[in-house]
């Protein structure tokens, strides 16, 4: 830490992002990367022609990407604000709306969200989730601040149901509430057709994971029109040409695959429902995902002690040192070859703590 920083960050405890190794082969299932590869529709759009028009600027209101996703959602592209990943979205979010009213959220969700709270000097409130690790929206019946709920969770992959999310919106009309749905194509359903009904509600989604295009960050809110004018003055106050040339292209034509969309889901659905049953028939308490992940533990062995034994074995999984959730590890769903691996490096580990 140098002289020059600013004394409010001195003490700003910074997002730390899933290993992301370069020196060693491991199979990788810590960051909720999908395991197949962009549709056919994105490779091709991504070509030498497009390439050589890199010289130019991005088009700041990315149109054909917005086009696309209002078609595929059926909103009015005035209701749609692009970024770069779903993160500087949310930072979008708690700078427009947050600042005399914090935000509040579950004690275990996304790392970031109290690190924007830091960052922007907006008071964060963490609300404990259920001993069973749900969300109880009458612990969020007086909060006056806004609210942000990943659904399904980011770290436990339970799902909230919309009549559950409709609640929340009622509570109080004077306050924001954001739904962040990095995970919905998994087995949740999307808040989306809420926007018209609530005009306190914002939905942010990101192309990370249902249509494998993580390192493309390509992230996007969906609310009404004046809240997503409100945002783009955000945008527009930082960074105006905020998605590259060639990920609006690429996500874009992702929308335009809806084929390889349903069936890259419905396989990682299913591995997710093998996986599931494989751990519990090897004594790991599960929790109920709907994402691209899950959450587990086993009584014979510590989150982070597994976590360092399938790493010194070649797989990564993610070990998160949240106290509620430190016995678990969160495990990626990744093609099938990759779960056969796991499972059987899972099994050698048992039998050595016998």
């Amino acid at each position: 830490m140098s002289k020059f920083l600013d004394g409010s960050l001195k003490n700003l405890q910074p997002y730390v992002p899933g290993e992301q190794p370069k020196d060693v082969q491991y199979i990788k299932l810590n960051t909720n990367e999908s395991p197949f590869p962009p549709s056919q529709k994105v490779i091709e759009v991504l070509n030498e022609e497009e390439s050589k028009k890199l010289r130019l600027y991005s088009d700041p209101e990315t149109s054909v990407l917005v086009n696309a996703i209002a078609e595929f959602y059926g909103v009015n592209a005035n209701q749609i604000l692009t970024g770069n990943g779903s993160d500087e979205i949310l930072a979008f979010i708690f700078r427009a709306f947050c600042g005399e009213k914090g935000m509040a959220c579950p004690d275990v969700s996304y790392g970031f969200y109290p690190v924007f709270c830091n960052l922007f000097n907006i008071k964060y409130i963490p609300v404990p989730l259920k001993a069973d690790f749900t969300v109880d929206v009458e612990d969020y019946k007086y909060i006056a601040d806004n609210v942000i709920i990943a659904n399904p969770n980011a770290q436990t992959g339970i799902f909230l149901d919309l009549e559950q999310v409709e609640k929340l919106l009622k509570q109080n009309k004077d306050r924001i509430v954001v739904i962040d749905e990095a995970y919905v194509d998994f087995g949740g359903v999307s808040a989306i057709p809420l926007i018209d009904k609530y005009d306190n509600l914002v939905v942010v989604q990101t192309m990370s994971k249902s249509r494998q295009l993580a390192g493309a960050r390509i992230g996007f809110a969906i609310s009404n029109r004046q809240l997503i004018d409100d945002l783009k003055t955000v945008k527009y106050s930082f960074n105006p040409y905020n998605v590259n040339r060639l990920s609006i292209l690429a996500g874009a034509a992702a929308f335009g695959d809806e084929s390889y969309f349903d069936a890259c889901r419905k396989k990682i659905v299913s591995s997710r429902e093998r996986l599931t049953k494989a751990l519990q028939e090897m004594g790991f308490v599960v929790l109920p995902s709907k994402a691209n992940f899950l959450l587990a533990r086993h009584g014979k062995i510590g989150g982070r002690e597994l976590y360092l034994k399938l790493k010194e074995n070649g797989v990564l999984v993610r070990h998160l040192s949240d106290e509620r959730i430190s016995d678990f590890v969160r495990i990626t769903i990744g093609a099938d070859d990759e779960i056969d691996i796991l499972l059987n490096k899972i099994k050698v580990i048992l039998g050595e703590k016998k």
